[in-house]
């Protein structure tokens, strides 16, 4: 099988999620994972044992007529990568995940009639989930609403699929892990997989007050990582303690089972990880390319009751929203509730129980 996707966590972690289901439940699914080079796909897919090949691709939503073409000859060089790859490999299945990075495989998939699978993860479809929508042989999706704007007759919900190690974590443990007290509060900040600058500068010039409050472990991403540091070491020394810093680390679980209450930008992985860790979450909508999703994920999530927004004009605000939170353990807990209701621990094995149905059958009429 090959699982495709990538670009950000949001789109990678849940195929490798489904690629752990599969792995537990037989040891003959020939795996490879196809992605775009000099990203985090190889990076990330590298750790879980799963092969990489990388294949062009390129966003074409952008402003820049030269950009534009820029994207559309890197996605048919992608594709004529990813027809040639699939004709190697084989594949019985193909599932792809969303994001640019997945155009091109999901278009070979086609082209060679494989069966194929495609998820999207955020609550609203962006433009290569919107295409590939009209190659898949089905869909699933994370939400309800999403059916909305996909092909009904072969779309269904099975929710975020994400990996065991939020299902097993224990708090205790994660505190130990990432080096964290086992009883004061501690406030989780992060900007997805590589950061998020407007968050960080808040996080930075807002500091010694959060630091009042609570531990913060700030996931900094590695290009403000070492300002952070240097505002690490310019705290008081009583203070420098309570504030623990990582450009990346490998398991988001423990980072979110360690904590009471999150401070994040509103990728896929919010859907699925905030509802598994069952933690509260303040979500800040990223203003760039896929903001849309971002901003339709975070208006989701506080609709649920599981998350409240702020806006990246409304970060002075902060610190106070913090307060407010981590000082009112019964709001605080309701919110975490909330995003626990909405957890589907079954969504891999849904998802990888399809792509073996898929395997069997072949492609479907």
């Amino acid at each position: 099988m090959i699982l495709a996707g990538g670009g950000t966590g949001g789109h990678i972690y849940p195929a490798l999620a489904v690629a752990e289901s599969l792995r537990r439940t037989g040891n003959d699914h020939e795996l490879l994972y196809v992605g775009v080079s000099g990203r985090l796909d190889g990076r990330i897919v590298g750790r879980s044992g799963i092969p990489f090949e990388p294949v062009a691709a390129g966003q074409l939503r952008v402003r820049s007529p030269l950009a534009m073409l820029s994207g559309v000859w890197r996605l048919a060089r992608g594709t004529l990568q990813a027809w040639r790859l699939l004709g190697r490999f084989s594949p019985d299945a193909v599932f792809a995940t969303g994001g640019y990075a997945s155009v091109p495989v999901g278009i070979a998939a086609r082209l060679r009639g494989k069966s194929f699978l495609l998820y999207l993860p955020d609550v609203n479809p962006g433009w290569a989930v919107r295409l590939l929508s009209r190659l898949a042989h089905r869909i699933v999706t994370t939400t309800e609403r999403s059916l909305e704007e996909l092909p009904r007759d072969k779309s269904s919900v099975v929710g975020y699929p994400v990996r065991a190690a939020f299902w097993s974590a224990e708090r205790a443990t994660a505190r130990e892990r990432l080096g964290l007290p086992a009883d004061e509060k501690v406030l989780l900040v992060g900007g997805a997989s590589q950061g998020a600058r407007r968050i960080n500068v808040a996080v930075r010039d807002q500091l010694d007050a959060l630091l009042e409050q609570c531990h913060v472990l700030h996931l900094t991403g590695a290009s403000d990582e070492a300002e952070l540091r240097e505002r690490r070491e310019a705290l008081p020394e009583n203070m420098r303690p309570r504030y623990h810093i990582a450009g990346y680390i490998d398991e988001m679980a423990d980072a979110m089972i360690a904590a009471d209450l999150a401070v994040l930008r509103s990728g896929a992985s919010v859907l699925g990880e905030l509802p598994a860790a069952g933690l509260a979450a303040v979500l800040v909508p990223g203003v760039y390319e896929g903001g849309y999703n971002q901003r339709t994920n975070a208006r989701y999530m506080e609709e649920q009751g599981a998350a409240l927004v702020l806006e990246n004009e409304e970060l002075g605000r902060l610190t106070d929203v913090v307060r407010d939170l981590l000082s009112d353990d019964a709001k605080r807990q309701k919110m975490a509730e909330s995003a626990r209701k909405m957890a589907r621990p079954d969504a891999a094995d849904k998802i990888a129980e399809m792509l073996r149905e898929s395997s069997l059958q072949g492609v479907p009429a």
